[in-house]
């Protein structure tokens, strides 16, 4: 079985130990906004855009209705600065480090070093990928980078990933998408990509086309391959 044509990886909780950092920013943000995120809300923040999580915040707060009669612009304005502070404030936390994930570094070497092409697309703001990218995934040789920023709908969308495998001039079907999330795993199964999930803080259902390990330590050019093979 030859090698994918690509292998797409997702970023946050996929290469990057930062979804708990995600999740600790949008507890603050809503704490800052008079509420307490639960697990029930793990869904709606784990794994989403950073605008998603904004209006899922502003609508379990009322967008700090204190403030606001509810006019669209004072609601669009709640949300802008919603999305903001939670962007401001993980990137601080990224930027002050975030180890990479079990595994990630030696998938990623070994990748390169069998001359197999990757790239990073990610739900994140452009201003965080660029963080993450210098620093915990500093000198890794992506292809190139994607980020919130760079299509007009992001995940749970396939957008991503099809823009993603039309840089590599790639049949999505002959891509392998890595991802941790129910959404990321949405979209790239949307797009058409192969999937391999390595989930980490909410479960991913199976279905079609996906393959699931436990960990990327577990993952080498073998497991890509078989990912393709999965009907």
């Amino acid at each position: 079985m030859s090698a994918p044509s690509a292998v797409l990886f997702d970023m946050d909780g996929t290469l990057v130990d930062t979804e708990v950092l995600w999740w600790e920013t949008a507890r603050e943000v809503a704490a800052g906004l008079g509420h307490r995120l639960s697990d029930a809300d793990a869904p709606e923040v784990v794994g989403r855009a950073v605008a998603d999580t904004a209006a899922h915040l502003i609508e379990l707060t009322g967008g700090d209705a204190s403030t606001l009669p509810g006019a669209p612009d004072d609601r669009a304005s709640a949300l802008a600065r919603t999305a903001a502070e939670l962007t401001d404030s993980f990137f601080r936390k990224v930027d002050a480090g975030a180890p990479l994930r079990p595994g990630a570094a030696a998938l990623l070497a070994s990748l390169e070093g069998a001359g197999v092409p990757f790239a990073l697309v990610s739900a994140s703001p452009r201003s965080v990928v660029d963080a993450v990218v210098a620093g915990s995934l500093a000198g890794v040789d992506f292809a190139f980078t994607l980020s919130a920023d760079d299509t007009v709908r992001t995940k749970p969308h396939p957008d991503p990933y099809r823009a993603a495998a039309e840089r590599f001039a790639a049949d999505p079907a002959a891509c392998v998408a890595v991802e941790d999330s129910p959404d990321g795993t949405a979209s790239a199964d949307a797009a058409g990509c192969s999937v391999l999930v390595v989930p980490s803080l909410l479960p991913v259902a199976p279905g079609r086309g996906r393959t699931f390990a436990r960990s990327l330590e577990e993952v080498d050019l073998g497991v890509l391959r078989e990912c393709l093979r999965r009907p």
